[in-house]
């Protein structure tokens, strides 16, 4: 997010106390009342700075990435992190001195006394020599004024509870698994991920996307803050055990609000029921926040539970190492997925997303990069012909028509697959490279941007999205941006990373970015970038400018 111009001007004061602490403006420097120094990144610094310029005001998130980000291209997340490190410096595990106001922004609840001049750090030494009894006094006045607020403020929400939006807004936890083996891991993570989509699809919830909702897996999070950090309404988490050809599931929903209880069960079936437990939840959390859903219960299927969990052990192997050889486990994983269950689609996806990614980028099939786009388009069919619903089978079609040049084809089946599963920020962020061939660069970008708004937390390859988008506007300088903001550049997108550096004259970066990338595909070439997009590319000049940038990159012809 690029920002111009600060919204927050600094009071006078240059010190502010808060909580037992000293916060000197000018250095932006905290300290204990003893004068100790606390350790505080520099960001986070730059933040406390920004809301100790307005003490108990509440700031807005928007004011805040003015003040400490306003050229620079950054998410939500950047702050929140900021805030939790605040917080952490703070010991304030009750957010008492940093507190949150949703959909609002933040507010630092400082001492009225606290605010001083220039004479201040002077003020820092006495304070060693102040009664302790004083200081604990009012900290603890300071302590009982925020705990009667907090138990009017309850007392509001409870006689007058005010919903956040129109539609009830949804996070589902990953479910804790406590099976043993294999099969560790990858069930819960079906079980939410099903109600995600199902939720989403009702067009009667706002989900939030998966990647979001799971990155508060194994972390000890007070469900209020999971309420502020994400917006919602309500949060369900659960856990499940598999023991032999049984499975236990359990699922409880919370009021984001104040963390109360809604709903809780528990279920002890036959493996084989996996889908139908996953359906009751779903029914019964729709019961309690918004409307009924009726539909047939799935029937029992432990094949095609078998199915699922390969499929998703082959999704995961990809996600963490996008290369050849993770995509050579996905589809591994695939073939023991159909061997598991030839009449569930699951094998079929992991089989088209296979020969899919090795068309695109490695090349490894035969050298023949049509025939395996070929092999993921029959893949793909057969997978929307075992499971015409399932959001995936299109997604992967979509993909497959897109590179092959047939653009109209692939943003039906793009347009098809999102509103099957409306939760889904990966489709609209694929979605976005159809666009981005025909030229229409504002749309792609919008799309990617939309996908980040249901995805607070979203996944490192937008910022490869986000940079081929802004690649093709010739914004090369924004490009590299999003590009840095990865946390780890994988192979695949190295050759994206050289076209940028090309595109910036940076011939040096350009040709070290693609030798990387060429390590996984040495078979790559000039001729066949042509091949490759040359149905793709449809605005004139686009595929020359793409061609020039790789031969000035050092791409073989």
């Amino acid at each position: 997010m690029s920002r111009t111009a600060p919204e927050i001007e600094p009071k006078s004061a240059e010190t502010i106390t808060f909580g037992g602490f000293v916060f000197l403006a000018k250095s932006r420097e905290l300290r204990t009342v003893e004068g100790k120094a606390v350790d505080l990144r520099s960001q986070s610094a730059e933040v406390l700075s920004a809301l100790a310029a307005r003490p108990g005001e509440i700031v807005s998130k928007d004011a805040l990435m003015q003040a400490v980000w306003p050229d620079t291209f950054v998410t939500d997340d950047s702050l929140t992190q900021c805030i939790a490190d605040i917080r952490r410096a703070l010991e304030d595990d009750k957010h008492m001195i940093v507190q949150t106001l949703p959909k609002r922004g933040y507010r630092l609840h400082a001492d009225p006394l606290g605010a001083a001049g220039p004479n201040a750090v002077a003020g820092t030494e006495r304070a060693k020599t102040r009664s302790s009894r004083r200081s604990l006094i009012l900290a603890a006045l300071v302590l009982f004024a925020v705990a009667i607020s907090a138990y009017f403020s309850a007392k509001m929400w409870q006689s007058a509870p005010v919903p956040s939006s129109d539609m009830p807004r949804i996070a589902v936890l990953p479910f804790e698994d406590f099976s043993a083996g294999a099969d560790k891991g990858y069930l819960s993570d079906a079980v939410a991920e099903g109600i995600i989509t199902e939720l989403a699809r009702s067009k009667t919830y706002a989900v939030i996307a998966r990647n979001s909702s799971f990155r508060y897996r194994d972390q000890p999070v007070d469900i209020r803050q999971i309420g502020d950090e994400l917006g919602v309404d309500y949060v369900l988490e659960g856990s499940q055990q598999k023991i032999g050809d049984r499975l236990k599931v359990t699922a409880q929903l919370l009021d984001a609000r104040d963390g109360s209880h809604v709903w809780a069960n528990s279920y002890n079936r036959e493996i084989g029921d996996f889908f139908v437990v996953q359906e009751e939840i779903i029914r019964t959390l729709a019961d309690r926040v918004g409307s009924s859903i009726e539909r047939p219960l799935p029937k029992s299927d432990i094949a095609q539970v078998s199915a699922l969990s390969y499929y998703l052990m082959g999704k995961a192997e990809i996600k963490e190492d996008f290369s050849a050889e993770g995509n050579e486990l996905l589809r591994q994983f695939s073939l023991k997925a159909i061997d598991a269950d030839p009449n569930s689609q699951f094998g079929y996806i992991g089989m088209a997303w296979h020969y899919r990614n090795d068309a695109v980028f490695w090349h490894k099939q035969e050298n023949n990069d049509e025939e395996a786009l070929k092999r993921a388009a029959e893949y793909a069919d057969k997978a929307i012909l075992l499971a015409p619903n399932d959001a995936d089978s299109h997604h992967i079609r979509a993909q497959i028509h897109s590179e092959a040049g047939e653009v109209e084809l692939a943003l039906a089946r793009f347009n098809l697959a999102i509103a099957l599963n409306p939760s889904d920020p990966n489709i609209l962020v694929h979605s976005a490279g159809v666009l981005l061939n025909v030229g229409r660069t504002d749309d792609a970008i919008d799309r990617i941007e939309q996908a980040k708004g249901i995805d607070p937390f979203y996944p490192d390859w937008f910022n490869w999205q986000m940079g081929w988008a802004l690649y093709e506007k010739n914004d090369c300088g924004a490009a590299l941006t999003a590009m840095r903001k990865m946390s780890r550049i994988p192979s695949g997108a190295r050759r994206m990373l050289a076209g940028i550096y090309a595109c910036l004259g940076n011939q040096q970066e350009a040709k070290e970015a693609l030798a990387v990338f060429l390590k996984d595909s040495p078979g790559d070439s000039i001729s066949k970038q042509r091949r490759q997009w040359e149905k793709n590319y449809t605005v004139p000049g686009s595929l020359d400018r793409w061609i020039e940038h790789m031969r000035f990159a050092g791409l073989p012809e």
